[in-house]
């Protein structure tokens, strides 16, 4: 859970640990976990690459496609840097979007980190590269001081993370993806507050420090929108931080991505919650481009509600959150109701922290809605979690097989979570 009185504390003791620490990509390797082989460079045949991502099958993404490609919605993706010039990121990158006062070479991307978050979310799948979930939406880059930069000169101009923050927060951008930890200064909880006043919807990596690891920041803070991983059998992935901070899971592990250092070549079996989060912030842009007139509540709700899982809507899972994102659902329904156009769904679980700055309202726009469907509960419940750890499997207890191709049945949007870049916090607080 991110809120209540048992939690102040905890998040209190966990932000001065953090400022010890600076801002990390959470898509780091994780011990013996990762096995990166080099694959091919960016210009070899698509089909070999795409073929690797496992996930798109599972999910149904051809027919999601057929709904919705994210186009209309732009996403900030805040991280390393995107190369604009990979294959499968032409036209896709709206450089020129990017506010001055934060564009230093936004499209340098010194670790590969940031290109692989924007291609999983919305490349287009040219010259070999991958395919995004979102290949219609569009990406603004900005390039921040992550582990990986190098020289005074770069740490000097590159922007802080809470500077970038808030400068997409006064952009037309629905979306920002952080696919990082380590935000946990007093001026990066300003800038969290500031999108979040501004009606952005910021899905951020809930870390790669384990089931007995607490969940990062941003991840962290109240109404952001915190990302674990799953393997195929929709296991929570060893890897994935927990302490009750998920929101939502999705695929995390053996996919294709930038070889550390760089925007050269790919390595394979790529595993981290980075991705998982790129790949929500995708599925969000699908719903979202599907129905452009929902408020950021009711995608957010959307994407709560039809999550898969085994345990109660009303008591998220400790690891899981509400379960893996499944956007086809809503896609897949013409009469979805996503409820009230003003009613915040992760008010009841994250109110009482940051009551006095809960995100703005939006105007209630025209699409129909009801009476609020279920909210958000404590996110401290262990809900949905075994021996092995959280399953969002389904119930019947088939095998993972089988589970895939049920919950892809039902559109089950699995969302990448982490490469296995070797980057650890670059702003340390010393």
């Amino acid at each position: 859970m991110k809120s209540g009185i048992s939690r102040r504390a905890e998040q209190a003791e966990l932000r001065r640990v953090h400022r010890g620490r600076r801002v990390r990509a959470v898509g780091a390797v994780v011990g013996a976990l990762t096995v990166v082989t080099v694959g091919l460079a960016p210009g070899a045949a698509a089909s070999d690459e795409q073929s690797k991502q496992w996930y798109l099958g599972p999910m149904q993404a051809e027919q999601m496609w057929k709904v919705s490609t994210g186009k209309g919605v732009k996403i900030a993706v805040i991280d390393s840097g995107v190369n604009a010039n990979v294959p499968s990121l032409k036209g896709q990158v709206l450089t020129d979007e990017v506010p001055k006062a934060v564009a230093y070479h936004p499209t340098d991307d010194y670790a590969g980190h940031g290109t692989s978050m924007a291609e999983l979310i919305a490349g287009t799948g040219a010259g070999g590269g991958l395919k995004g979930l979102a290949p219609g939406a569009k990406i603004v880059p900005y390039r921040v001081k992550l582990e990986g930069i190098k020289g005074a000169k770069e740490e000097a101009r590159t922007p802080e993370p809470a500077q970038a923050l808030r400068a997409a927060a006064d952009t037309d951008v629905k979306i920002i993806n952080i696919s990082f930890g380590g935000m946990s200064l007093d001026e990066d909880e300003a800038a969290v507050k500031y999108a979040l006043s501004k009606g952005k919807l910021l899905i951020a990596a809930v870390g790669n420090d384990g089931k007995n690891g607490h969940a990062d920041y941003p991840a962290s803070y109240p109404y952001v929108l915190g990302v674990a991983s799953v393997g195929k059998s929709l296991t929570v992935s060893s890897f994935s931080s927990s302490g009750g901070h998920a929101d939502l899971a999705a695929p995390g592990e053996g996919y294709p991505g930038y070889c550390e250092g760089g925007t050269v070549r790919y390595c394979d079996n790529r595993e981290g919650t980075s991705p998982a989060t790129a790949l929500t912030s995708a599925a969000a842009a699908l719903i979202w481009s599907a129905h452009p007139d929902w408020t950021v509540y009711q995608v957010e709700r959307a994407l709560l509600d039809t999550a898969g899982r085994t345990w109660p809507k009303d008591k998220p899972s400790k690891y899981l959150g509400y379960g893996v994102i499944r956007p086809r659902v809503v896609l897949a329904d013409k009469n979805y109701d996503p409820g009230p156009a003003n009613v915040d769904p992760l008010q009841k679980q994250d109110g009482q922290e940051w009551a006095s700055v809960a995100p703005v309202a939006p105007k209630v726009s025209s699409s129909p809605s009801a009476s609020a469907p279920s909210q958000a509960q404590q996110k401290g419940s262990t809900g949905g979690t075994s021996a092995a750890g959280s399953s969002a499997g389904s119930s019947n207890g088939g095998s993972s097989n089988t589970t895939w191709i049920a919950l892809g049945a039902v559109g089950v949007v699995v969302v990448i979570g982490g490469g296995a870049w070797a980057l650890a916090r670059a702003r340390r607080a010393r």
